[in-house]
């Protein structure tokens, strides 16, 4: 089901995003695109190599539409084998290296994946779907078992091939999960993608940004890379977070932008050198993916100035749904009041927000409801599942399944999920997911998972559980298989063993309740 665009004047988003792509090769090619420690790319050299990539993916005889799976840790080659895929004409799958490796193994049988890139690191992964039956190609040279990426397209073309794109061709498939647990794929295709770097540009229009990418590229991370590079951005790649070396970086390499989850903040914020540092020339902290502590946010304007961004987006509609500016954030020279803080922000100009009763009818201002969003940057469903598109499509509108309203000047507050999402430290957990795995192991007779509020993670993964009273149930190893079959991000943090579970009169655990008895 489509969603129509806002009734905003808008440019004309029905092209390839590698017309934008291209612009950058073509207006910057001597400044710096990416660089990570001694690595450094101009655009010309990410041109050609990307373009290698293109040329010997066509070669091996992958045709337009084709998946290709980058599975890795931020770094130069992670965007260029992106950037490769996409200007084959494929669609990128980012796979999340946090996840579990039998998470990430279905979804590259889910997605039907038939190019993978990967990062030696994850060599099992690779080794898992090695039957010959997909092209698997290693991005460094320590994976001995497949070839090379340098190797692999050393003799192909570097001009970049020219392939038959429109704005509805599929560009990406990240996933997302549902009330089932079982992670579904977003269909972005090339107008989103355009639509969002139109948005970049039109809310931080400065030029000579250099960004450090210090989010995953398998997140928001790669599509800030992805629309901030027609432009000419210099991005800064870091594959994890390490703050010691963040300061350094944005003081070393002049930082304009970057963006961090609630929980690096704070820990940036406690960092006993951080007075140290020149952190003059940051123009935007993007902060978001959780709820952020009213106090601390506070403290990060006192502290680095008016440059915190907050915004709302989901892997739905990414990045642009609503953008909380850093001069919104001050009035007079002034933080502005803790309730304006607790926004996310107004519409962005790509983005038309409004708020949705139960019956489908729009509400007017301060009245809570659903948050349903029309725009360019709206997915165009889910992967090979109409039913659960139709799902979140009312009227024409998009329905995010967040209850929120809006204030009389347009900022928007988000008050409460419909579903049963935990977003902790900037990643989401499907509290459904966790359950089903903890009723798996030996002596649970119930489970239920919950996020608390938490000042580090913003909110605190925590399970409730009811125990088999013949069985003792061993605390770790339980915390040890979630762990094993979810990967540490959907791992309870907190662990409740409870005589019952306050239920619906449906019968279903009220979570709601579950919260208030676990908060007390």
């Amino acid at each position: 089901m489509s969603v129509h665009s806002s009734t905003k004047e808008l440019p004309n988003f029905d092209h390839s995003f590698l017309d934008l792509l291209s612009q950058g090769f073509e207006n910057f090619p001597d400044s710096v695109c990416c660089q990570s420690g001694s690595q450094i790319l101009t655009y010309a050299e990410v041109d050609t190599l990307s373009a290698k990539i293109a040329n010997q993916l066509i070669q091996s005889g992958f045709e337009v539409g084709f998946k290709g799976a980058i599975y890795s840790l931020n770094s130069v080659e992670t965007l260029i084998a992106t950037v490769g895929v996409i200007r084959a004409g494929g669609v990128w799958v980012p796979i999340n290296p946090r996840n579990s490796l039998k998470d990430n193994l279905g979804v590259l049988e889910r997605f039907e994946v038939s190019a993978l890139f990967y990062q030696s690191a994850f060599i099992e992964a690779a080794q898992s779907i090695d039957n010959g039956s997909r092209l698997i190609v290693a991005l460094d040279n320590q994976a001995t078992e497949h070839i090379f990426w340098r190797d692999w397209c050393a003799d192909a073309n570097i001009a970049a091939p020219r392939v038959e794109l429109d704005g509805a061709s599929l560009m990406s498939l990240p996933q997302t999960g549902g009330t089932t647990g079982s992670p579904k794929g977003v269909m972005l295709n090339h107008s989103c993608f355009n639509a969002n770097a139109y948005n970049s540009a039109q809310l931080n229009p400065r030029t000579e940004q250099v960004w450090l990418c210090a989010a995953p590229m398998t997140h928001v991370g790669g599509r800030i890379a992805l629309c901030v590079m027609p432009r000419g951005a210099r991005l800064v790649i870091m594959d994890r977070v390490d703050l010691d070396l963040v300061l350094e970086l944005i003081q070393q390499e002049k930082v304009t932008d970057l963006f961090l989850p609630p929980t690096a903040i704070y820990t940036l914020l406690d960092h006993p050198g951080l007075d140290e540092y020149n952190l003059s020339s940051v123009r935007q902290l993007g902060y978001g993916s959780a709820p952020m502590n009213i106090e601390r946010l506070k403290e990060a304007i006192e502290r680095l100035g008016p440059i915190m961004s907050g915004g709302y987006g989901q892997t739905e509609c990414p990045m642009s749904i609503s953008s909380f500016r850093p001069e919104e954030h001050v009035e007079n020279g002034q933080i502005v009041s803790d309730q304006r803080l607790r926004s996310v922000g107004r519409e962005t100009p790509v983005s038309t927000v409004r708020i949705m009763g139960e019956d489908g009818d729009l509400v007017g201002p301060n009245v809570e409801g659903e948050i349903v969003i029309r725009g360019p940057t709206v997915a165009s469903g889910y992967y090979q599942d109409p039913q659960e598109t139709a799902a979140i499509r009312r009227n024409d509108w998009h329905l995010t399944g967040d209850i929120g309203y809006l204030d009389d000047e347009g900022f928007l507050y988000i008050c409460d999920r419909k579903k049963d999402m935990i977003i902790t430290g900037g990643f989401n957990v499907y509290s459904v997911e966790v359950e089903r795995v903890m009723a798996e192991f030996p002596g649970i007779k119930q489970a239920a998972v919950v996020g608390l509020p938490d000042e580090k993670w913003g909110e605190l993964v925590t399970a409730a559980v009811i125990s088999d009273p013949n069985i003792t149930v061993d605390e770790e190893a339980l915390l040890i298989f979630i762990k094993e079959q979810l990967g540490s991000v959907k791992t309870p943090k907190r662990l409740e063993i409870v005589n019952e579970l306050p239920l619906t009169p449906l019968g279903k655990v009220d979570k709601k309740a579950l919260r208030q008895i676990l908060e007390t």
